[in-house]
């Protein structure tokens, strides 16, 4: 045999059944990898019997490691990370794509030099980072992490995402910023004391910076980092957006001379550009590090499928969903989990009995909302070239993570998205 041959033999194996390999030839017993894998000790036996078949090993009736050595020999030739325990990646848990990849997750994926940057900007007196990148493509997943250096270099770390901000704090900026205040107060463990220092004479403005520079920011000698989740919700308030993004860079400004100010530390994170207009010198959106988060390169994506357990090329996969994190880890999840074949995956993707179903229709939930978003989708897809729209429509496309820019123009994301789309509109 040779290597072709094995891995032509390996890539026969469902991703069920690799798990079994790499259990088994650690020496657990059919109990302990049922266990570890979640099914029966039967269903364990016959994965085993078929990896014999495939490997065309023979085994003595009743007797279950006589063909033990062998594997182990041909694994050791062919594929030494199999047996290799510096080599073997951890079985793994599989976990189900949705929302934020939480912290101890092997399914994050870093993209160098990204968190670096992100690392060292935080440690700078009065820092800011703007995170931007439409939605699933894990902007929260590198804010939790951020958060997660903060803590771990002894800051105090604040989390504050604008979707929990109901309506009626949407009302107006005075009730918006009281809100925020006791929002970041609450999780530092601070009493409210918002009605007793609130002035209304002072302006809102005014109350909010003395509420941070007399009472939050005094409470600790370490700095304190402010995440700001989904802060584009309030683009569709600009009586509040105005001034309470005014405000964030005003306090970004202060911290360039001694003061107080140097402990706070802003991440503001936000699914595409700004679209309200803003005064450019009280913007905070063209200070501080920008961060755009790119798509998986190949190479990033060849590592999560192998953290899947998967060895087949993600070429095939990519042409059809590019480096879109969250579409790629929902077609690995499906392959390791359900044994789904990429054929299989890539002739039905569009359909609605894909595994992107729910969140195909998601979107054109969202979509047909908006007639003239529609109709702009259409071209986009039925067009064999960029196409050229307006200003506002090309935002909430690319904020939908719908389309990717070229230029003034827009295409469609990726294949997927094109194929739906021509089949629905």
């Amino acid at each position: 045999m040779n290597v072709p041959d094995f891995n032509t033999q390996f890539d026969q194996l469902t991703a069920q059944q690799r798990r079994v390999l790499r259990e088994f030839l650690t020496g657990k017993s059919d109990d302990d990898i049922a266990a570890s894998l979640h099914c029966s000790a039967s269903t364990v036996r016959n994965h085993l019997a078929n990896i014999c078949k495939v490997f065309r090993l023979t085994n003595e009736p009743g007797e279950r490691f006589s063909y033990r050595e062998e594997l182990i020999a041909l694994c050791a030739r062919y594929r030494p990370e199999l047996v290799n325990p510096e080599l073997l990646p951890q079985v793994i848990e599989l976990e189900y794509p949705e929302g934020q990849v939480p912290l101890n997750s092997a399914f994050y994926v870093p993209r160098p030099p990204i968190e670096e940057q992100c690392h060292q900007n935080l440690t700078k007196p009065g820092a800011l980072i703007r995170i931007k990148a439409p939605k699933l493509m894990g902007k929260t997943s590198l804010m939790a992490r951020i958060l997660d250096y903060g803590a771990t270099q002894n800051y105090r770390t604040v989390e504050i995402n604008l979707l929990l901000a109901d309506r009626p704090v949407l009302s107006n900026l005075d009730t918006f910023l009281r809100w925020f205040c006791v929002s970041v107060g609450r999780q530092l463990q601070l009493d409210n004391q918002v009605s007793d220092r609130w002035e209304d004479f002072l302006g809102s403005s005014s109350n909010c910076t003395a509420y941070f520079s007399d009472y939050i920011l005094p409470q600790s000698d370490r700095p304190l980092v402010l995440a700001i989740d989904e802060i584009d919700r309030i683009f569709a308030h600009p009586g509040i957006a105005q001034d309470f993004l005014g405000l964030l860079r005003t306090w970004h400004e202060k911290a360039k001379n001694p003061s107080i100010w140097q402990k706070l530390r802003l991440v503001l994170v936000h699914a595409t550009e700004v679209y309200i207009q803003l005064n450019l010198h009280q913007s905070p959106f063209n200070v501080g590090l920008a961060i755009e988060l790119p798509e998986l390169t190949p190479t990033q994506g060849q590592e999560l499928a192998h953290r899947h357990g998967l060895s087949t090329p993600i070429k095939p996969l990519m042409a059809l969903i590019g480096g879109h994190p969250y579409l790629m880890r929902l077609a690995l999840y499906s392959q390791a989990a359900i044994a789904l074949s990429l054929d299989q995956l890539i002739t039905t993707a569009a359909c609605e009995s894909s595994i992107y179903s729910n969140h195909l229709r998601r979107l054109w939930g969202y979509l047909r909302q908006d007639e003239e978003l529609v109709a702009a989708m259409k071209r986009i897809v039925s067009e064999a070239q960029p196409v050229e729209l307006e200003p506002l429509q090309t935002y909430k496309l690319h904020s939908m993570g719908l389309v990717q820019r070229q230029g003034n123009a827009v295409t469609s994301r990726c294949q997927l998205y094109a194929s739906y789309f021509r089949r629905v509109l």
